[in-house]
């Protein structure tokens, strides 16, 4: 599968996960209606689908994973960034064929399409300090 579409993936997991965070409703319903109303013929759909599951079936382990790096707590985090942050976390816990140098990318192009002004430098505060222990042996 194509960066492009794996990124096309990423774009679509943020919005239906952010969708998710903020309304409540069905995670499936969410997934079917982002599947539904947009152009998926570019998007790699094993991955948002696994990105998804992953994150809401993960939410609270992922949480405590990345609230050591936050530097504040995760409810004061913007509801953008905390749903970028679960994205990244679980790529970096779950997904280690993915070099963490491009999960960190991925995070921070996110931050700048999706977030306020300034979240991309926190997020990449955030994952450069939990990949010195989420991914401690790609690092040597």
């Amino acid at each position: 599968m194509k960066p492009q579409a794996r990124k096309k993936a990423r774009e679509l997991a943020v919005q239906a996960l952010y969708s998710w965070l903020m309304s409540g409703n069905d995670i499936k319903q969410i997934e079917l209606h982002m599947a539904t109303t947009n152009d998926m013929t570019k998007v790699d759909m094993a991955y948002f689908k696994e990105v998804i599951d992953g994150v809401y079936n993960q939410v609270e382990a992922l949480d405590k994973a990345i609230k050591p790096y936050l530097g504040r707590l995760p409810e004061e985090l913007d509801p953008i960034e905390k749903t970028i942050l679960r994205i990244a976390t679980f790529e970096l816990v779950e997904r280690v064929d993915i070099p963490f140098k491009v999960v960190i990318n991925e995070a921070i192009e996110l931050a700048k399409v999706f977030g306020a002004e300034e979240s991309h430098k926190f997020i990449n505060g955030a994952l450069d300090k939990a990949i010195k222990t989420l991914r401690k042996d790609e690092r040597k």
